[in-house]
């Protein structure tokens, strides 16, 4: 498949997801290629008058930006009791709708508005399915900067070859929170993601993980064949 016809997919699975929004609503705008198109097709129908009186929770600096350049309005999560329907993009998909998150630097912004959503939909291409967490994507770890080598012997001791994620110019990346991403690559998979997770919130230092569990009610799959709509087993 060219690149082209795999855009043109991507935008139909947006454009599916960008119709569950309605007037009124609080939506989270996810951050990544696929999630751009959903956000693009709500300016628009924002600005056709097909929807009214929405408001956007952004989770990066770079969904703010495309956000208001569409005259989206936008909210701060901590103003709102919830949110009816979060639109995200994701690194890889399991059977059950589990995910990793967070390659694009934006994983503990996206898990607080996804965890008060309602309605969570995934958006992606059929290359991130898997059949266990862990088997493509790194596992993005979000720690504080104060300290960050002193989890490498703990993720080690959990399986993972660890990499600090670092900026064009070698140095560490600093995330939209201030944050380290500790990018962990499992060699077999994710034995036991729930395990996993338990164990990373309980160690000092680490904010997050990119394990995104339980969380998602619906994701949109674009392949060659079209898009797929999947719910949550």
């Amino acid at each position: 498949m060219t690149l082209a016809a795999m855009e043109s997919l991507k935008q139909q699975a947006g454009e599916t997801a960008a119709g569950w929004a309605e007037s009124g609503m609080v939506i989270g705008l996810g951050t990544g290629s696929t999630v751009r198109h959903a956000i693009a097709a709500i300016g628009r129908r924002l600005a056709e008058g097909a929807l009214r009186d929405v408001r956007g929770v952004a989770t990066s600096l770079a969904t703010e930006r495309q956000a208001r350049e569409l005259g989206i309005p936008l909210v701060d999560a901590a103003d709102l009791p919830s949110i009816d329907l979060c639109i995200d993009g994701a690194d890889e998909v399991d059977p059950n709708l589990d995910l990793i998150k967070g390659l694009g630097g934006a994983l503990v912004r996206e898990k607080l508005v996804a965890g008060s959503a309602v309605r969570f939909v995934v958006v992606a291409d059929a290359g991130k399915r898997v059949s266990a967490l862990g088997l493509r994507s790194p596992l993005p770890v979000a720690v504080l900067p104060f300290g960050w080598r002193s989890h490498l012997p703990f993720l080690a001791e959990l399986g993972a070859t660890v990499a600090l994620r670092v900026g064009p110019d070698g140095s560490p990346q600093l995330s939209d929170d201030g944050l380290y991403h500790l990018d962990c690559h499992f060699p077999r998979g994710i034995d036991d993601p729930e395990l996993l997770e338990m164990q990373l919130k309980l160690r000092p230092g680490v904010v997050d993980s990119g394990l995104f569990l339980g969380l998602a009610t619906d994701a949109v799959i674009a392949d060659e064949n079209g898009v797929t709509v999947l719910r949550r087993p």
